[in-house]
């Protein structure tokens, strides 16, 4: 499993950042345009409204799991989440549970 979250981490960060680097090229670092462009449409702002949410929730997750089981270094999915998204966010954390989880069964 390790090997898949590391994947999907790789991923997660390249995915996303294939539109939003071309997007800041064009725009720079507008946040006006951003929002604007992000609730430019119900569909748009629905899909940021459960993004949000999900970001919310996978904080929640990492700081209570992360505490838990002892996961090393959960600030960097925390910062991941906030700066790429739940995409990088989620498989990072899991990768690093997963490395935890390991540890602990080899103790």
């Amino acid at each position: 499993m390790k090997y898949f979250f590391g994947l999907l981490s790789i991923l997660g960060i390249i995915i996303p950042y294939m539109e939003f680097i071309p997007w800041i090229s064009e725009n720079g670092f507008n946040l006006m345009i951003l929002l604007n462009e992000a609730t430019e449409n119900r569909i748009s702002a629905f899909a940021w409204l459960d993004i949000i949410i999900a970001a919310i929730v996978l904080i929640g997750f990492i700081l209570y799991e992360g505490k838990r089981i002892g996961v090393k270094h959960k600030w960097i999915p925390i910062i991941g989440t906030l700066t790429v998204g739940v995409s990088f966010g989620l498989p990072l954390f899991l990768l690093l549970r997963e490395i935890q989880m390991e540890k602990m069964k080899d103790s």
